[in-house]
């Protein structure tokens, strides 16, 4: 009996071994045979026994007969399958199809292969694109005044218009042969990074002609003649583009379109041509009120066939509109949230333009969509995450230094552990979006267009943009609530919701694009499974079929084997591709990947089309995919920079909760899953041992503070790329210098206070009062007293706000000031 219960527990552990180590059908099959045979003939146990044992894996030989194994099982699956298939539109299609699978492939496994992010290329500056940064960008940064751009003007000068279209800044995505700078993705990301801890309109500015628009779109699909007629124009500055997508009715819902294109004769420039007569509302462009070439996205009719096909709609199209064509109407301005760059409507009535205004020639009639999605796929990893990593990194530059000068209760108020946590997360969000953004610009110019990663990129670095600003302005206080030239928070704040906004509203990415997305281009064989199902050639589609549907069922089991065993051995079976103080987070990374793939397949079986409906569980679902690929950014970084050990509070702050984040999501996900029985059994699967991942500890909190409040490696690491320039009008430069001279004075501050204050010698409440009163005692000398005042001057200048007359305040008003020998009149 013994000997049976052993041999049973052999078996057992066999089948385990195997579905971890993801073997295939036919080498489990033949494995276990051979094992049965061996049973049979030499192992103890009654005949009845032994017949049961064969009689369970009967089946298993069965199953890898294909005829009849597709025969009793896919051919019939396939029909429930068509049935369980949610509807899906050409837009979605075209939209699941864009892009490539990257490291966000890898996490959909259960078990990623890390050689594959830890082996690619740290992105790295040329020699020009460093110059570029030192040079033209810094110069741009040190023109703007953004409070004169924000407030006087709501403009920005028409110097720095000349100056950004003069050096290319337009043109970073161009390549050469055309004019243009033909800078990495990393580099493009660098600049806009460096200009948008300046000023955020300037950056909006700066990022719209190298995002999806009409340089992106001709670099790509346009014709040899389209390429050099207008890249070198778009280059040089002397048309100035936008893309017009987004209408009143129907937002930025590209299968709803309204706006129309109807193929005609008409005249053109004298002579009659067959062309597109346009009709068009669009809203929230930027770049419109003074761009000369509007990209413009249209859905495309052919009622007189006059383009030769057979069809009659050809669906979202492309074309490049010159501003000065008759019928295109510029609205006025929008104003988006006191942020001043130029955005607003664009109208057309009745526009004639030629088939070759189409990008690409109308060989490309149609196929506008495919081409948004593909190239929206890059823009997406840029734009806004540069930006809100650029004001979350300015954020905590000034932040860490603010906290250090600004005193309370004769302490920095960064000392206060209260602020510590704050100052820490932070600083370890900070550190998340930079490594997010630094690592998938590389993977960018390594060749990939990740589309899933886009989605996570500009939704979690924008929301974490707005927590790095609400917590900037709890610290910091009234200093960044009361508006005027010295303030270098507010209007970076007022800005969150526009980034939150644009580009697709965070709330719909959250909840259909990254799960919903991700689920059907990144899983090894659901495509393969969807592809199969809608296969015309019936005996391609059943064969197909039957491959991708036994490798699913194997995925999915091998995925709850691996989710349960890892989390009752808390990931320590895994093993890591590093050692060291970074080991355990690849190990519970590879543990959420495999009960991440685990509950995906469960959700999409049991659910079907119905997940589709379900956002809130998608939502929770992308949740745990972003955390674990923003975990394994976090990582690559670290290897990047070269592992400082400095850094490791903020790797350890970041993995953790990304980590701990992961974990509450999946546990969010369970309590919530309709299919109650199921939620239950993936329960066991998933936490054996109940929720076993802690957040991070306290204890880091001053750790990362210290690092942000003092000036070294770790501080100009995290923010890398700021504006920091010593200069009159830079904030960001001149809190940097008062922290470091708070630093230089606290010895002879404690000295006044223990030899002074506390012996009753210095009586004054004040520091100006306390170091006359201490170098009248002796207690300090002169060059010291100098210093103190030095220090004092300084810290009052940035801690010092804004108060304005109440005629200042009133929009384009003008009013007198008297002065000594006359009065002047003030805008």
């Amino acid at each position: 009996m013994i000997l049976s219960v052993l041999w049973i527990l052999l078996l057992a552990s066999l089948v385990l071994w195997l579905a971890y180590q993801r073997a295939s059908l036919a080498k489990a099959t033949l494995v276990l045979g051979v094992l049965l045979v061996y049973y049979s003939w030499f192992g103890a146990g009654p005949l009845w026994w032994k017949a049961a044992l064969w009689a369970l894996y009967l089946p298993h030989v069965l199953l890898n007969i294909r005829p009849l194994r597709r025969f009793l099982i896919s051919n019939r699956f396939l029909k429930i399958y068509k049935r369980m298939l949610p509807p899906m539109s050409r837009t979605e299609r075209e939209a699941l199809e864009a892009g490539t699978v990257w490291w966000d492939g890898e996490l959909f496994t259960g078990g990623p292969d890390w050689n594959k992010l830890l082996s690619a290329k740290a992105p790295r500056l040329t020699a020009e694109e460093q110059a570029f940064i030192d040079g033209p960008c810094e110069e741009l940064c040190r023109m703007i005044d953004d409070w004169d751009i924000t407030h006087r003007r709501a403009d920005l000068p028409p110097e720095v218009f000349e100056f950004i279209k003069k050096k290319g800044f337009w043109a970073m995505i161009i390549p050469r042969k055309y004019g243009g700078l033909e800078f990495s993705a990393y580099a493009h990301s660098s600049v806009v990074v460096k200009i948008a801890s300046r000023s955020s309109t300037v950056a909006s500015t700066v990022v719209v002609p190298n995002s999806l628009g009409p340089a992106e779109l001709l670099l790509h699909y346009g014709t040899e003649e389209q390429k050099n007629h207008l890249l070198p124009r778009l280059a040089r500055g002397e048309e100035v583009p936008c893309f017009a997508l987004t209408g009143p009715r129907v937002g930025s819902d590209a299968s709803s379109l309204p706006d129309t294109g109807v193929v005609c004769k008409g005249m053109y420039q004298g002579r009659e041509v067959t062309g597109i007569r346009l009709n068009f509302a669009k809203r929230y462009i930027t770049l419109a009120p003074i761009a000369t070439l509007i990209g413009l996205a249209f859905r495309l009719y052919d009622p007189d066939r006059l383009m030769g096909g057979e069809q009659t709609d050809y669906g979202i199209t492309v074309a490049l509109v010159p501003r000065n064509t008759p019928g295109v109407t510029v609205g006025r301005r929008h104003f988006p949230l006191n942020g001043p760059f130029q955005n607003g409507p664009v109208h057309g009535k009745d526009v004639f333009v030629p088939l070759d205004t189409i990008v690409g020639g109308p060989k490309m009639a149609g196929q506008g969509w495919r081409m948004l999605v593909e190239q929206l796929s890059v823009g997406r990893c840029i734009s806004l995450p540069s930006i809100a990593t650029g004001g979350a990194k300015g954020g905590v530059y000034s932040t860490g230094a603010y906290a250090r000068i600004r005193r309370q209760f004769n302490m920095p108020i960064g000392r206060f552990e209260g602020v510590e946590a704050v100052i820490a997360r932070m600083a370890a969000r900070t550190y998340i979006m930079d490594a997010a953004r630094s690592v998938t610009t590389g993977a960018i110019d390594g060749g990939e267009r990740p589309s899933v990663p886009a989605g996570i990129l500009k939704y979690h670095a924008t929301e974490m943009g707005r927590m790095v600003a609400n917590d900037a302005m709890d610290v910091q206080g009234g200093k960044g609530v009361m508006l005027g030239p010295k303030n270098y928070l507010g209007r970076g704040y007022q800005m969150v919701p526009v980034m939150i906004t644009v580009e697709g509203a965070n709330i719909l990415t959250r909840s259909l694009i990254i799960f919903g997305q991700g689920a059907v281009r990144c899983h090894p064989w659901v495509l393969k499974e969807m592809n199969a199902a809608q296969d015309p050639d019936r005996e391609r589609a059943f064969r197909e079929f039957d491959r991708a549907l036994f490798h699913h069922v194997g995925f999915t089991i091998s995925n709850a084997v691996r989710s349960f065993f890892t989390a009752m051995t808390l990931s320590r079976i895994v093993r890591a591709p590093v050692s060291g103080p970074t080991k355990r987070y690849y190990e519970h990374i590879n543990r959420f990947s495999a009960s991440f793939a685990f509950a995906a397949d469960v959700a999409m079986l049991s659910l079907g089309g119905y997940l589709k409906k379900k956002e809130s569980l998608s939502a929770r679902l992308g949740d745990v995919l972003s955390s674990m690929y923003l975990a394994s950014m976090v990582l690559k970084h670290y290897e990047n920079q070269g592992r400082p050990e400095a850094d490791l509070p903020l790797v350890e702050y970041a993995c953790r909760s990304l980590l701990y984040q992961a974990q509450e999501q999946l546990h969010s996900f369970l309590r919530n899953f309709p299919v109650r029985w199921l939620a239950v059994l993936m329960r066991a699967i998933i936490f054996p041992r109940g929720l076993t991942y802690s957040a991070p500890s306290d204890r880091l909190n001053p750790k990362i503070a210290e690092l942000v409040m003092n000036p070294g490696e770790a501080r100009e690491r995290l923010c890398h790329y700021v504006y920091r320039t010593l200069e009159p009008k830079n904030h960001l430069g001149l809190v940097e210098q008062a922290m470091r001279l708070a630093i230089a004075a606290e010895p002879i501050e404690k000295r006044i206070r223990v030899e002074g204050v506390k012996t009753g010698l210095v009586k004054a409440l004040d520091l100006p009062g306390q170091i006359r009163e201490a170098q009248a005692a002796g207690i300090i000398n002169e060059a010291e007293a100098a210093q103190l005042r030095e220090y004092d001057r300084r810290v009052m200048d940035i801690i010092d706000v804004d108060d304005f007359d109440p005629r200042e305040l009133v929009a384009g008003s003008t009013y007198e000031i008297q002065l000594d020998g006359g009065s002047m009149q003030v805008a």
